[in-house]
């Protein structure tokens, strides 16, 4: 194995490797070691020639104009008896002691220039499978990032520095936005510690990185604008001499210029002063625009000081010249002379915005006033551009949002023809609607409109809030007044499309709300979230007590269910969403005196039973068929055997076999439990399940979006057809844009389009539920013991070899098999060899096991212990019974229904049964009240958080009374420790909007997936 590894020093990138065949060990010299030790070759160190090899693999179009084949000496951490390996090399060598030295090395390594570096850091293809690139070259891989995105957005300058009494230099330097600063932080803190110690110390990290943007943007712009520029070469000398040769010296290979003294002083007179010499200072200049507060036409714009380090600390100017303030203390530890610092940054800003030039007529400038014209036109373009070249800009809270501009509201009133009252509304239902145009929360009459422009500013104050009143906004107002509006109708549920931002309005400006109109008034209120939705009284049948929190979800299902449109109720698992479905089927048939057809119930396997008790003990009332089994009702006779029931429960995979029939009845309403389940909208299960004919849909999910947002989209085009638009048409607009850029604005649009149909609470919300405990989850990490090691690695070594060469679905199901293999060495070596081995002392999860449980146990605790390998289960209970000397029983779907409800009544209801339940994650992940437990393992991960939060609400759900520990096993330096990671960051996706197994993975490409397989160092633990 071979590890590339990547480091800067002035104005080089310096590649070099270690390799795990050079050497067994080292043996240090005997005697004692000299004070200053002299530099030895690294005996692990790849020759430069074979490094020569490796770029060209890595880089094999890559043209390298300047190499350089050098030796450098470099300080490493080290054994007594030789240099540490780097992490990502995994070799067993003889070490003594703790890498608890730094000692110089002697390495082989290739030299290139700034521009060949630039580009082999942004062309890194995936290398051969015996190559890992180690973390310092991937960490200059994202600064080179970062370099591009400051070229392409044009925030670099020409710079000039002093080389030394007769000449300077030329380059171009980077000019940080705050956003930039803020990613260079990140940059800052990331830095692996090879990366300073080789020519600095930690807290010259910045510099280096500084250093390497500078020089990485002054190549790319030298050798980019040499074509550009070379015309001026040729030209008569009516350009001055000094600035031909300065632009000679920006665009040739030659940057330094002889003599002309006059012109560094000429440049750093024009360079900010926080860059001038080269010298970053700790503060950037900041223009702070504030409305006006008593003369509407006078805005201000005050001078500040930002800390670098601290972007929220502004330090007003005054204090300087004041002297008298703690501030300008601070400020004056901080900079040799505040004064002349504060007038060259504001001489430097006012070459971009001319008006700052005003403010320095007085000795001690403190702001500038602007009248609404100025004040606009610096929002507009000087306050960006000065953002754009380094400066701090702060504007007002309410500029750049949509309601503080002129839009148009969406006016929605019901038919004459009909009454809401009088029956379904329906999602295709015809609604009247109008435009009417608003400046905020103000609607606004033509003659009102008028007045506004007759102020003829682009600031307006309305209310005590400022608008925006922009002229092509009011150019198309003006037109939609001279056409006299519009009346006409539109479908209900496109009014709510175009009101909550999913579609633009006709009119050509911003949507700002949509507002009912009559008896649509209510409705519309509380489709928005705004009005309160009437509390209905739990009907008498009900057998049982409905928390708060409950009624108001029945009241909102029988709210929508009213207005013939889906419910999504996404309540955390064990918060009771099944009751509340109940007490709806309860609740619409009070003074029903006609029957209604039957409620379609489709469930999970594991939870038919669940449904069929549940009903039984709240509603004894209803009629229940449970179409499941060899003896369900058949084509002929089905029809029949549901006339006069008033729920029938059947299977997904039941309402994907018996489609044909079950598609022929009109349902009164489909309920689909565990909605997850017709997330991929291709399945066969999900096209039979939208064949089903139904007036009402309900579906019920503790986890509507686990991995992709186009989960969400098949739940809620089930609910209410076509009201996200298209598969293709939600995947452009919201899927790529939040989900691979984060979009903020398409996130918030998207969150407004479905918080009327989808009702989330959870159990965490204490405004929710105030009686559950506290539940507390950790990771708990253990290492592989040496013989787990060693499969590790010729796993991945065998299966990355498979991978390589494979393509399509093989190789999706290598990478997938990859997985399983590696989970179950994780797991235990048996478990991998199937050879029914003793599995004691074997395996770090399994020690670390037992010796939790065990504690468990002497505390008078009770466990639930989830693995998904029905093999290992059956290990774990043999083994645990065996060692702990308890029973341990073990539910898997092999169980038979009788063994299974024996097994949960007696760890549910008998104080002297088993303290430990084993259960496989399918088969016990749903549907389970285990409340009498309150520690909860899982041993191996599904490396889904959404799917493991529903194994651990078998314990923590209503009617638990200890506080709930939730422990999660984790192998250190494996697959399982990295996966969680990424899990962590895809929690980010269910969370902003309201992961299911391991698809995801195999869409890597070759580099992460040996970035993920790879094994750390220290994974394997002591004996």
């Amino acid at each position: 194995m071979e590890v590339i590894h990547a480091l800067w020093d002035s104005d080089k990138l310096l590649i070099w490797g270690e390799n795990s065949e050079s050497g067994s060990s080292y043996k240090r010299p005997r005697g004692r070691p000299p004070k200053t030790p002299k530099p030895r070759p690294h005996p692990f160190s790849i020759p430069s020639e074979r490094m020569r090899e490796i770029i060209n693999n890595v880089l094999p179009d890559l043209p390298l104009s300047n190499v350089e084949i050098s030796r450098l000496d470099i300080m490493l951490p080290s054994y007594p008896n030789g240099p540490s390996n780097s992490p990502e090399l995994i070799v067993d060598r003889k070490t003594e002691g703790d890498p608890d030295e730094i000692l110089p090395w002697s390495i082989d390594v290739v030299k290139l220039g700034p521009g060949d570096g630039l580009e082999l850091l942004l062309s890194l293809q995936k290398p051969p499978f015996s190559i890992s690139l180690g973390s310092s070259l991937r960490f200059w891989s994202e600064a080179a990032k970062l370099s591009i995105s400051l070229i392409s957005g044009q925030r670099f300058s020409p710079f000039l520095n002093k080389v030394d009494d007769v000449s300077c230099k030329a380059e171009w330097n980077i000019v940080a936005s705050q956003r930039d600063e803020d990613m260079i932080g990140i940059l800052e803190r990331a830095m692996p510690p090879i990366c300073y110690l080789f020519n600095g110390t930690p807290d010259n990290k910045r510099d280096i990185i500084i250093d390497f943007m500078n020089s990485t943007v002054d190549s790319f712009i030298r050798s980019s604008t040499t074509s550009i520029l070379k015309p001026l070469r040729g030209r008569p000398p009516k350009i001055p001499d000094i600035s031909r040769e300065w632009i000679k010296a920006l665009t040739t290979s030659d940057p330094i210029i002889k003599g002309h003294h006059d012109l560094y002083d000429h440049v750093t007179g024009w360079i900010p002063g926080d860059r001038a010499n080269d010298q970053i200072s700790p503060f950037r200049m900041c223009f702070r625009l504030d409305p006006p507060e008593i003369d509407e036409n006078e805005w201000w714009i005050g001078f500040f000081l930002q800390a670098r380090d601290d972007p929220s600390l502004l330090i007003d100017v005054g204090t300087i010249w004041d002297g008298s303030e703690i501030a300008a203390s601070f400020v004056k530890r901080k900079l040799d002379d505040p004064e002349e610092w504060v007038l060259k940054n504001l001489g430097h800003a006012s070459r971009i915005y001319g008006m700052i030039e005003t403010s320095l007529d007085t000795s001690h400038p403190r702001g500038l006033n602007l009248g609404p014209d100025q004040a606009y036109e610096f929002l507009q373009n000087w306050g960006p551009q000065l953002e754009q070249s380094g400066f701090c800009v702060r504007l007002p809270n309410w500029w750049r949002r949509p309601e503080s501009r002129l839009g148009v509201k969406l006016v929605v009133s019901e038919k004459k023809e009909r009454e809401i009252g009088s029956g379904l509304l329906g999602k295709n239902s015809l609604v009247d609607f109008d435009w009417q145009i608003a400046l905020g929360d103000s609607t606004l009459s033509k003659k009102e409109f008028l007045e506004l422009v007759k102020l003829k500013s682009p600031l307006v104050k309305v209310r005590g809030e400022w608008m925006e009143l922009n002229p092509d906004s009011i150019a198309k107002a003006r037109e939609f007044f001279k056409k006299g509006g519009t009346n006409r109708e539109m479908e209900f549920t496109q009014a709510l499309r175009i009101g909550l931002g999913m579609e633009t309005s006709e009119i050509g400006l911003d949507v700002i709300e949509i507002e009912g109109k009559g008896s649509m008034k209510a409705y519309i209120d509380r489709m928005k979230g705004k009005g309160k939705i009437q509390n209905i009284s739990v009907p008498k049948s009900f057998c049982g007590t409905l928390r708060p929190y409950q009624k108001r979800g029945l009241s909102w299902l029988l709210f929508l269910d009213k207005l013939g449109l889906g419910a999504c109720l996404a309540d955390d698992m064990g918060l009771g969403k099944t009751i509340q479905l109940i007490a709806l089927l309860l609740k619409e048939r009070v003074g029903k005196k006609r029957g209604i057809p039957p409620t379609l119930v489709i469930c999970p396997m594991s939870v038919v039973g669940n449904w069929r008790k549940e009903i039984e003990r709240f509603a004894p009332t209803l009629n229940v068929l449970v179409h499941h089994g060899n003896e369900r009702s058949k084509k002929h006779n089905f029809k029949k055997n549901i006339t006069g029931k008033d729920v029938v429960i059947t299977t997904y995979s039941l309402a994907n076999r018996d489609a044909g029939i079950m598609s022929g009845i009109n349902w009164h309403r489909i309920v689909l439990d565990e909605a997850q389940k017709i997330k991929n909208p291709d399945a066969k299960q999900t096209r039979a399940i939208r064949s089903l004919k139904a007036e009402r849909k309900v579906a019920m999910t503790g986890t509507p979006v686990e991995n992709r947002l186009s989960e969400l989209w098949s739940i809620m085009d089930f609910l209410n057809s076509g009201y996200l638009g298209s598969r293709a048409s939600f995947n452009k607009s919201f899927s790529s844009p939040i989900q691979r850029y984060r979009d903020a604005e398409r996130t918030k649009i998207l969150r407004r389009l479905v918080q009327p149909f989808l009702l989330r609470r959870m159990k965490t919300d204490k405004k929710i539920i105030r009686d559950l405990p506290e539940k507390s989850e950790m990771k708990t990490y253990c290492n592989l013991t040496k013989e787990q090691g060693v499969l590790y690695e010729a796993v991945v070594k065998d299966m990355m070899e498979a991978i390589e060469g494979s393509e399509g679905i093989t190789r999706k199901g290598l990478i997938l098999s990859t997985l399983m293999k590696l989970k179950q060495v994780c797991n235990h070596p048996a478990q991998f060899l199937h050879d029914g081995s003793s599995i004691q002392g074997r395996s770090g999860k399994l020690t670390r096991l037992e010796e939790m449980l065990s504690v468990a146990i002497s505390e008078g605790d009770r466990s639930l212990l989830f693995t998904q390998f029905r093999e290992m289960g059956e290990a774990l209970r043999s083994h645990l019974q065996t060692v702990l000397e308890v029973e341990v029983i073990f539910l898997h779907g092999g169980t038979t229904q009788k063994n299974r409800e024996k097994m949960i009544e007696r760890f549910q209801n008998d104080a002297h049964g088993p303290p430990i339940f084993i259960l496989s994650l399918k088969a016990g992940g749903l549907g389970l009240n285990l409340t009498s437990a309150n520690r909860v393992f899982h041993f191996d991960r599904w490396w889904n958080p959404a799917v493991e939060d529903q194994a651990t609400d078998r314990a923590y759900r209503i009617g638990q009374k200890k506080n709930v520990l939730v422990h999660k096993f984790i192998t250190i330096g494996t697959v399982e420790e990295k996966i969680d990671q990424m899990i962590e960051n895809k929690k980010e996706l269910a969370e902003s909007i309201v992961g299911s197994g391991e698809g995801w993975i195999t869409e890597m490409s070759m580099e992460k997936l040996r970035e993920l397989f790879s094994l750390s160092r220290e994974a394997i633990g002591g004996e």
